[in-house]
């Protein structure tokens, strides 16, 4: 069947249509995206402090009327919608979704966190195989940061962090925190504000450490989003032209001797790095710090980045529960 999955992330809006049946990988036949900021549009103080700004609804509300148009007219056969941190940890989640529904026909599902977490695993495993043996899946999103591990498809344990790129840059590097003026982190940012930063992200995710290690240390670690290819990218990494199947990491040596050199960078100059684009320029060294603490955290000498993630994961386990009926 023809499948669109419409992913309303913190950042982007994005429509993929795959051509999908089981046994087989999901063919991608058309891509449709659009930023959406929406982690960065939230009501900050007052009477509707954390809820998402009449902005960010309206351009959520048109982007899925966009989409669902798009979908039709590539003939897929079912939209899947979901929504992950920026819509669920929003103070009137159900406000915003009810408006969408009503305005467009389109229901969005948004993920818990160690959902998220789950079903980005299960798209790594299969992209990696049973040779991966224990994995380590790390995903920073604009919004929250997953973690997840096992041998199996589905992960011992999964777990989510309010620490993605985008809300660092808007709560934790903005002005309010200490950081540059303009809104959101962006450097060049004092060592202060860097120092502080590093402490509290390390503080949260050594939290809750223990839940990976005790499982043992992973045979093999990857990552997966958008922060995490262009960190890959600026430390060397093949850019995304040559392909998917081009094996690509990102080393913890070349990472922490970029991270002084991005964080002393004007906007305008981590803008023009490779795989960095402008409107998400801002979050290029919140986002460095998060992955810096996740592989010093969990003793990781490189992280392997993987093309699959959450879109994945929830095309294949659709295809997993079609597969199941046509068996029947």
């Amino acid at each position: 069947m023809r499948l669109g999955v419409l992913d309303i992330g913190s950042n982007t809006g994005h429509l993929l249509v795959v051509d999908a049946h089981g046994g087989a990988a999901p063919l991608p036949t058309s891509s449709h995206k659009q930023p959406l900021r929406l982690a960065e549009m939230l009501v900050q103080g007052g009477p509707d402090d954390g809820a998402v700004s009449r902005e960010g609804i309206d351009a959520l509300t048109a982007f899925t009327a966009e989409a669902r148009t798009v979908a039709e007219d590539k003939g897929c056969e079912e939209l899947l919608a979901f929504a992950t941190s920026a819509v669920r940890d929003s103070a009137n989640a159900d406000a915003v979704l009810d408006h969408v529904r009503e305005r467009t026909g389109v229901e969005i599902l948004v993920l818990p966190g160690d959902a998220e977490a789950r079903l980005t695993f299960l798209a790594v495993r299969r992209w990696f195989g049973w040779s991966a043996g224990r994995l380590a899946v790390f995903d920073i999103g604009g919004g929250s940061l997953e973690i997840a591990a096992g041998r199996d498809e589905a992960p011992d344990v999964a777990w989510s962090l309010p620490l993605g790129a985008a809300r660092l840059a808007r709560t934790w590097f903005g002005p309010a925190a200490g950081g540059p003026a303009g809104g959101t982190a962006g450097g060049p940012m004092d060592e202060d504000t860097l120092r502080e930063g590093r402490r509290r992200i390390r503080a949260e995710i050594a939290r809750d450490a223990g839940h990976l290690l005790r499982g043992g240390r992973p045979d093999r670690a990857a990552a997966t989003s958008k922060t995490f290819r262009s960190l890959a990218r600026i430390c060397g990494a093949a850019p995304s032209a040559q392909g998917s199947l081009v094996p690509r990491t990102l080393p913890l040596a070349e990472l922490q001797a970029w991270i002084p050199k991005l964080s002393a960078m004007p906007l305008d100059d981590l803008a023009r790095l490779p795989g960095v684009s402008p409107g998400r320029a801002h979050q290029i060294v919140p986002g460095a710090l998060v992955a810096e603490a996740c592989m010093d955290v969990f003793d990781l000498p490189a992280l392997e980045i993987c093309p699959w993630a959450l879109r994945e994961g929830v095309i294949l386990e659709r295809i997993d529960r079609l597969s199941i009926l046509d068996d029947r």
